[in-house]
């Protein structure tokens, strides 16, 4: 294209129009009516390729001229390589030191990899190259430029050099994170912390809240380290590191969300639990629950991202489907006894007790909860929160609750043999209760309760079943491809149980609705055992786990394994997602 009218020049409408025709993706009536059409001051500022994006046209050629047509287009038209922006593989620190943001604007171009002697950037305007050898001579490295997508460039160039800004004028506040570091190095003339509530400060944590709601974040870890602190998000279930701060800005930072959680920002020496309740950018709420901890280098803070939605959703949106869904109805639908969830944090325990709850929850009866602490305030059921200051811990909630005629009770955990106890003596009264144990699996269950002291007769009388779980990453729809799956894989899942090999399975791909990870949200698999009377018989002070898992097994119980096996085969995820989560089965025949 180094003859037409848009080599060597910024790219204009009228020119891009022009060359859209010439190559036969617009028409010339959608490309004269596009001219003949006043454009508000909005759509004055955006780049011509993106105003012709937000206009749907017709291809000539088939399909609408979206975003990523016109991108892949120009790419092509201009020979640079097209680049798909993910903003958790950019170094923010070492990007915008390359060039100020003025230049960027200037040259509608963003710096998205630096290394010693080269520089990754990517343009929106791939016809206009009088920057490079300016910013060649500054840097006095080597300039690759890439295409990318111009919304993607002007969107990122304001993120990352609001965020640099703001981490460079906090910098600037004299003063040191070095409190509870057993590092620590006295600095004579230091005089104080960053202000938790300076302008920089706060600009960073608004940031760090919205980009975490905007990359599907479900938890984000602020760590100190030494001489820094650390960010990083975990997205389905994979930690992905995001930023670096100096160690003075990342205490101020953490102050700050300490405050905004009504926690004491003077005690560092213990861990502190608090809350947020904001808003995403889409006006919806969300909540955060945070904790912190004492460590080496200072406090760490993790922060918990509860999405109200999830009481939305059904327990087939969960993963709960067939005969497991119609095992977990049943248990739910007896009018006493106890109902256990077990599995490691993180597992999804409390989103099923919720969905359970909020499901059962009608106005016939009374659903009362004992939470440590209450992760996702809902008003369809009466939350108590365990606060161990003034002696309300589990056992007395639940003391407290039998005497508020309850129906249905949900104890966030069971931990010790008094807990235990006021559960069991709940249920023996007529209540139906529901609580989550720290079990591999569902039959270890047991053996977990006669560790705490439970006696065998009273776990057969009161316990109606155990559904053990696990989450596992989902394909991303728009990118799985079929793959052939040798025999030695599948045996590897589904071993020692004989199931048969499906024709198809999936593997991921990676674009860009997943962020090139092949991956896109998460399903549960379950292993349910309903304690029917063969079951109970099993149970004793000298139970045989192997026996309760082989009963179990005929009564169609599936293993974590097995249920996992399903999902491979119905094409929702793969094997090596389902062994990296789910435990190998503790079983022969």
């Amino acid at each position: 294209m180094a003859d037409n009218k848009l080599a060597d020049r910024v790219l204009e409408l009228r020119s891009l129009l022009d060359e859209l025709v010439r190559t036969g993706l617009v028409d010339q009536r959608d490309a004269n009516r596009l001219l003949g059409t006043p454009r508000s001051p909005e759509q004055a500022q955006m780049h011509p390729l993106t105003y012709i994006a937000s206009c749907e046209l017709q291809s000539q050629q088939g399909g609408v001229l979206d975003a990523e047509t016109l991108n892949r287009w120009l790419a092509d038209a201009a020979g640079v390589p097209l680049f798909h922006i993910d903003p958790l593989k950019v170094n923010v620190a070492a990007v915008t030191e390359v060039m100020s943001f003025q230049f960027a604007k200037r040259h509608q171009i963003l710096c998205v990899d630096a290394s010693k002697d080269r520089l990754l950037v990517a343009t929106s305007q791939p016809f206009a190259e009088g920057w490079v050898q300016q910013l060649a001579h500054t840097s006095g490295r080597r300039i690759e430029r890439v295409l990318a997508d111009p919304a993607d460039i002007q969107r990122y160039s304001v993120e990352f050099y609001s965020l640099a800004q703001s981490i460079s004028g906090a910098t600037g506040l004299k003063g040191s994170s070095s409190a509870g570091n057993f590092e620590q190095l006295l600095e004579l003339g230091s005089l104080k912390d960053p202000e938790a509530n300076d302008a920089h400060i706060v600009n960073i944590v608004d940031w760090l809240l919205q980009y975490a709601f905007d990359q599907r974040a479900s938890d984000i870890h602020i760590e100190p380290r030494r001489g820094m602190g650390r960010i990083r998000f975990r997205i389905d279930g994979v930690l992905h590191h995001i930023q670096e701060l100096p160690d003075a800005v990342n205490a101020a930072v953490t102050s700050r969300l300490k405050i905004l959680g009504r926690m004491n920002v003077a005690e560092k020496r213990k861990p502190q639990d608090g809350r947020i309740k904001t808003k995403r950018p889409d006006g919806s709420e969300v909540e955060l629950r945070l904790s912190t901890l004492p460590t080496a280098f200072g406090e760490k803070l993790v922060m918990r991202i509860f999405d109200p939605e999830v009481l939305l959703r059904s327990y087939r949106e969960l993963g709960l489907a067939g005969d497991d869904l119609h095992r977990w109805d049943t248990m739910l639908s007896r009018p006493n006894g106890i109902v256990l969830v077990t599995g490691p944090t993180g597992s999804g325990k409390t989103t099923t007790l919720y969905t359970a709850l909020k499901q059962l929850a009608t106005p016939e009866v009374n659903v009362s909860t004992v939470e440590d602490p209450i992760e996702m305030v809902e008003e369809s059921f009466n939350q108590t929160q365990v606060q161990h200051s003034v002696g309300l811990d589990f056992a007395a909630g639940i003391r407290t609750l039998m005497r508020q005629d309850p129906d249905i009770i949900m104890v966030g955990e069971i931990r010790d043999l008094e807990t235990a106890q006021m559960a069991i003596q709940a249920a023996l009264t007529g209540h139906l209760v529901i609580s989550t144990l720290h079990t591999n699996d569902a039959p270890t269950a047991v053996t977990r309760l006669l560790d705490l002291g439970v006696p065998g007769y009273l776990i057969k009388s009161t316990i109606l079943g155990v559904m053990a779980q696990r989450l596992v990453r989902t394909l991303c729809p728009a990118c799985k491809a079929p793959h052939a799956m040798d025999d030695t894989d599948w045996q590897s899942l589904v071993r020692p149980w004989k199931a048969p090999k499906p024709e198809t399975v999936y593997r991921p791909e990676g674009c860009l609705e997943c962020r090139n990870t092949g991956y896109h949200g998460r399903q549960g698999i379950y292993e349910i055992l309903p304690f029917t009377e063969s079951v109970q018989a099993l149970i004793g002070s000298d139970c045989d786990l192997q026996a309760l898992r082989h009963q179990g097994m005929r009564e169609g119980m599936n293993s974590l394994r097995l249920a996992g096996a399903k999902k491979v085969a119905a094409g929702l995820t793969t094997v090596e997602e389902v062994l990296r989560v789910a435990p190998p089965p503790d079983i022969s025949f």
